[in-house]
């Protein structure tokens, strides 16, 4: 037997929290209701209150919470930034989830008891970048990039004392987190300054010759004839035309699934597996969390994964391990 490595579950409400609880995480990541973490959607997000309350939840479960204050502050105005990491340590947060520099120094010198994790949005992915944020700011944990291989991440694991936390299954960013500009070029609205990518209030769908053509601001990021499923239009997953070709560029509509590499990340020195999902309801988080649970047992216990069909939960009804195994095209 090994040590099992720690479930970090997604929560975008408080009905999302309780069901990530009691479906077996062991933490649950989530943020408040602004623009300080980088899922800024109507009708998500955590209160002051609602937090507390869900602390206490979690806590009386034995589960730790994290608090995601991950966006990069607005300049001159970095008031609520520190607000957010304020409140996340006075309510109990077990940890927060940090991106910004200067963030990062405000919460060591502020909070220096409140553990810290670097937020995938730094995109730290090299020896000498985490090294970095350990010596300057006491970072005990690295969300990293999904954009390294199963050998990179051993290698990487090799080669820093900090916790190492990969995703697992969700929504695939195929972008290096932190530094693409996409949304921002398309709408304005930025994923690492005002929390939200590809933002619903920039999407129209409109019928077109007979397909379904899909736009974020003024571009148009796929069509659909009659027979597909029609995706959200996220830029880095649009069907686009060139050299005379249209393809999707980056990657298809799809989700990340690892379900049956876990024992492989565990040997890698993977210390936490992150769920993608805080836009997604209670039922999705209860169904991926408990599979999940059952998983990271198996594997720490010496067995292999079960294997559980996660089609109708992803994105285009498709899975991908993504770079975990394979380098983009």
């Amino acid at each position: 037997m090994t040590d099992a490595m720690e479930l970090v579950c997604p929560a975008g409400t408080p009905a999302a929290l309780r069901a990530a609880v009691l479906a077996g995480a062991d933490s649950v990541y989530l943020g408040f209701r602004d623009e300080t973490n980088a899922r800024n959607f109507p009708g998500l997000n955590f209160n002051r209150d609602e937090l507390a309350a869900g602390i206490e939840f979690a806590h009386g479960h034995n589960v730790k919470i994290l608090v995601a204050i991950n966006t990069y502050p607005e300049a001159g105005n970095p008031s609520p930034w520190h607000q957010a990491v304020d409140d996340a340590a006075l309510l109990g947060a077990d940890a927060v989830i940090l991106a910004d520099i200067g963030l990062l120094d405000y919460t060591t010198n502020k909070h220096p008891q409140l553990r810290r994790h670097l937020s995938v949005q730094a995109s730290a992915s090299n020896p000498e970048s985490i090294d970095f944020y350990q010596k300057n700011f006491g970072v005990k944990r690295v969300v990293l990039p999904r954009v390294l291989s199963v050998a990179e991440i051993t290698k990487l694991n090799r080669n820093i004392d900090v916790e190492t936390e990969v995703f697992v299954f969700g929504g695939l960013c195929v972008m290096a987190e932190g530094r693409c500009a996409l949304s921002s070029y398309a709408t304005g609205v930025s994923p690492n300054k005002n929390g939200a990518c590809s933002p619903a209030s920039h999407v129209h769908y409109e019928e077109t010759g007979g397909k379904l053509v899909s736009r974020l601001g003024d571009y148009v990021i796929n069509e659909f004839s009659n027979d597909e499923p029609a995706g959200y239009p996220t830029l880095c997953k649009g069907r686009f035309v060139a050299n005379d070709t249209t393809s999707y560029l980056f990657e298809e509509p799809t989700s990340l699934s690892v379900f049956m590499m876990l024992p492989e990340l565990s040997q890698a020195g993977v210390t936490a597996l992150k769920i993608e999902g805080r836009q997604r309801g209670r039922a999705y988080v209860k169904s991926v969390v408990s599979s999940f649970r059952q998983a990271v047992d198996a594997v720490a216990q010496g067995r292999p994964p079960p294997p559980i069909d996660f089609t109708n939960l992803s994105e285009g009804g498709r899975q991908t391990t993504g770079v975990y195994e394979k380098t983009w095209r």
